[in-house]
């Protein structure tokens, strides 16, 4: 089982379809800005532009307020940033999306500049052809650029969390690995420590972020299939 593109994504994400999708991002940006209601506002966009639901997933998971995207922006930090610094992974979020771009999945660039994927872990992950070579890559990134602590947090609920977090352990035994009824809250409990996720709700509380599956996929200069739903901030 490979992490690969689902079947209707080389309609909603074909070329001719970004204008239509970057539009869409553009208004709901806009609404976000203004404090409007979520789910009406990207129930509004996506009946707009008639989108199917997977391009409404997609266009909520890119769009981000002027100045919530600003704001992540300026915190990103580069990989070379880590050495001697505390670093905590959003375990599921991370692997996933890295997986993605191995297994040439969409991977999306949001208006805060993070990949993302459209995979749908929520209460259920299987490891996949793409997990080793994830994994293998995570952990000579993270080698090279020398964090001083790397903790892990790895959501309990989710099915083989308990399996997850064991072949973290072995891959490298310096590495902190907890699991956690909710990643989230603890992801952000330390305002020195860098964190690697592109959870919205975590990047807007987070004092340093890092975005690890693009600095995976550059290091083994992969092809990912990036769908650039991202810029306007003003």
């Amino acid at each position: 089982m490979t992490r690969r593109p689902h079947p209707d994504d080389d309609a909603l994400f074909a070329p001719a379809r970004l204008p239509t999708l970057r539009a869409a991002v553009d208004d709901l940006a806009w609404l976000r800005g203004r404090g409007y209601a979520d789910a009406a506002s990207l129930a509004l966009v996506g009946d707009r532009y008639q989108l199917p639901a997977r391009a409404r997933l997609a266009i909520g998971r890119a769009a981000a307020s002027p100045a919530a995207a600003a704001g992540r922006r300026a915190r990103r930090v580069a990989v070379a940033a880590l050495r001697g610094r505390t670093l905590v992974v959003d375990g599921f979020n991370v692997l996933v999306t890295c997986e993605s771009a191995l297994g040439g999945g969409v991977v999306l660039v949001g208006r805060d500049g993070a990949w993302r994927d459209l995979a749908a872990v929520h209460g259920g992950y299987r490891e996949v052809d793409e997990t080793a070579r994830a994994l293998a890559a995570l952990a000579t990134l993270l080698a090279a650029a020398a964090p001083a602590r790397v903790t892990w947090y790895v959501d309990r609920p989710v099915s083989a969390s308990g399996a997850l977090a064991a072949r973290l352990r072995a891959i490298d035994p310096a590495w902190t690995v907890e699991l956690a009824s909710s990643a989230d809250p603890e992801l952000v409990r330390d305002p020195a420590a860098v964190v690697a996720s592109s959870d919205a709700w975590v990047l807007d509380r987070a004092g340093a972020w890092v975005d690890l599956p693009a600095a995976v996929s550059g290091a083994l200069e992969a092809s990912p299939w990036l769908v650039d739903l991202g810029e306007p901030v003003v």
